[in-house]
């Protein structure tokens, strides 16, 4: 008589916790705001504001905007804030960085807003493949706010995991 083979992984409390599921839909749009500089070093501020007073704002409509400066230009931070001006109420979000930078800081809000009262004493396996951009941030983002509720914090996944926290024992 053969003895059944059971799937202790199926039949485990262990929730799995998928960073790629909160990822935010939505275009990603580098700025880069070189072009508008004298030889990409030199802003002059009237030149730069008509710049920003004629450009297409709309083509940027309901997307995330890291704004950059390619250049090793010295761009006050001003300059950075007439662009977001004009931003406001066309694109989701403005950020000053890259896209890593962007995306690390849309992980952010979402993260900061996630109630995770559920993971209360579970253990839980944070996915570590994914197929969109979750940046390495988020996964940091992630263990800070599960690992005060939660039971146990694995990295990986079910078959294949590695150990990051165990609550004490009382």
């Amino acid at each position: 008589m053969a003895e059944e083979i059971v799937n202790r992984i199926a039949e485990s409390k262990l929730v799995t916790f998928n960073l790629e599921d909160f990822y935010p839909k939505g275009e990603r749009v580098v700025f880069d705001i070189s072009g508008w500089l004298l030889e990409g070093f030199v802003l002059r501020e009237k030149d730069f504001r008509e710049q920003a007073k004629n450009h297409d704002w709309q083509q940027y409509k309901g997307a995330y905007v890291a704004l950059v400066c390619s250049t090793d230009a010295i761009v006050p931070s001003w300059a950075f804030m007439l662009v977001s001006s004009y931003l406001q109420g066309v694109a989701k979000n403005t950020i000053i960085g890259d896209l890593e930078n962007l995306e690390s800081h849309l992980y952010q809000e979402v993260i900061d807003r996630l109630d995770v009262s559920d993971l209360e004493d579970k253990p839980v396996i944070i996915k570590g493949c994914s197929n969109k951009p979750v940046p390495k941030n988020a996964y940091i983002m992630i263990m800070q706010k599960l690992q005060p509720v939660v039971k146990s914090l694995m990295y990986g996944e079910a078959c294949s995991s590695v150990p990051l926290y165990k609550k004490p024992r009382k």
